[in-house]
């Protein structure tokens, strides 16, 4: 009996109850949609990435391109077997990785990754074989260009001697007058012997010596020549020696004015005016003016060109001519062209200062000075087979 009094009372108090609760906002029912997309946006929270309240998944921003290359990479594996309901409670941070070596990355699609905000990446193992460095456009590189024209003003505005403030007049000067010293003036002495050689030929053989050298800096110089020659077993046919005043007249050339004395036949002093240098192509040229205490105006020009073969051997071709401004009976000497010599010698260097050679050479007396040979009982043209040496040093 109570218990039927009992439900007769619930049953009318159900009404009133619901009735008392009508004034109160009661929670609505949430849908399945939005419950999904908390669960959504609580892994990606979960997992570090940042998610704004409202959305259910980041929000990806121009600098994290990498991160949604790995979502589009992530998009390809397959989540229908992973439970999303048991991995909101994982700690990724305590997750053991280092057993993950056999994860196929290849598949995970992550050659579409940029390099900017991820790890370093390890080059020695990079592929730089596979680098298209040859379309690199260097023509758009903008390089300084080098400047043209003489140096500022500015360069030069110094004070000339701004070091004497530094270390003093005195130490100054005698590194000035070192300097001057090391670099153009400092005196050098030259020896050079051209030819020392043996001449065989018809009518008894002979010698022939050519000797040149000088000391003095890079502007002047004293400058001593000599040369000869003659048959062996007979006095000299000519000799002389020469004391010259040698100054630098251009990069190639030098100026050169002094006396020149013969020591054979009729016995004459020469004052001497000439040049010697290098003219182009090379060609070694001596040229000189002698005019003699009896007012006999006479000159020589010789030229020699060497021609190397290899660093050693060398052929060389040599030219000599002398003039004559009239007659000189007692020298054997016609006016005009007087003599022409042509030689050539092939020379081996065993050291750039010590050089033997071997040749010929063809002698030519012209003109008058023919004349005057064949009555002398002598031959206007001679042949001589030369063996030689020259030196330096």
């Amino acid at each position: 009996m109570r218990l039927i009094v009992a439900m007769l009372l619930a049953g009318t108090a159900t009404p009133a109850f619901a009735q008392d609760h009508s004034g109160h906002a009661m929670p609505a029912a949430q849908s399945p949609a939005q419950t999904e997309c908390e669960k959504e946006a609580a892994r990606h929270r979960s997992m570090g990435h940042a998610v704004p309240e409202g959305a259910c998944e980041p929000t990806t921003q121009p600098s994290e391109t990498a991160s949604a290359d790995l979502h589009e990479s992530h998009s390809g594996m397959d989540h229908s077997q992973m439970k999303h309901s048991q991995m909101e409670g994982m700690d990724h941070p305590a997750m053991d990785h280092s057993n993950m070596e056999s994860m196929d990355h290849a598949a995970m699609g992550h050659e579409g990754m940029q390099s900017s905000g991820q790890a370093p990446m390890d080059h020695q193992v990079m592929d730089h074989g596979a680098m298209e460095h040859g379309a690199m456009d260097h023509g758009a590189m903008d390089m300084p260009s080098i400047p043209q024209g003489p140096p500022p003003a500015a360069a030069g505005s110094g004070p000339p001697r701004a070091a004497d403030a530094i270390w003093g007049a005195d130490a100054m000067r005698a590194s000035r007058d070192a300097l001057r010293a090391e670099n153009g003036g400092m005196k050098v002495f030259w020896f050079q012997g051209d030819r020392a050689e043996y001449r065989a030929r018809e009518g008894g053989d002979g010698y022939l010596w050519d000797v040149q050298g000088y000391y003095g800096g890079d502007l002047d110089k004293f400058w001593f020549k000599s040369e000869g020659e003659g048959t062996f077993g007979e006095k000299p046919e000519s000799a002389e020696i020469q004391g010259l005043w040698s100054h630098a007249i251009g990069p190639w050339w030098d100026l050169q004015a002094g006396v020149r004395q013969d020591l054979t036949g009729p016995e004459r002093t020469h004052a001497v005016l000439g040049v010697q240098g290098l003219a182009p192509y090379m060609f070694e040229v001596d040229a000189a003016a002698f005019l003699s205490t009896k007012a006999d105006l006479t000159a020589r020009v010789e030229a020699e060109l060497d021609q190397r073969i290899t660093q050693r051997l060398i052929l060389q071709p040599r030219a000599e001519v002398n003039l004559s401004a009239q007659d000189i009976p007692e020298l054997g000497v016609g006016a005009g062209l007087d003599s022409v010599e042509l030689g050539l010698r092939l020379r081996y260097e065993f050291a750039r200062e010590f050089a033997p050679y071997v040749g010929v050479e063809q002698e030519w007396k012209v003109g008058q000075s023919a004349d005057y040979a064949r009555l002398a009982g002598e031959d206007p043209s001679v042949t001589n087979y030369v063996v030689g040496v020259r030196f330096w040093f």
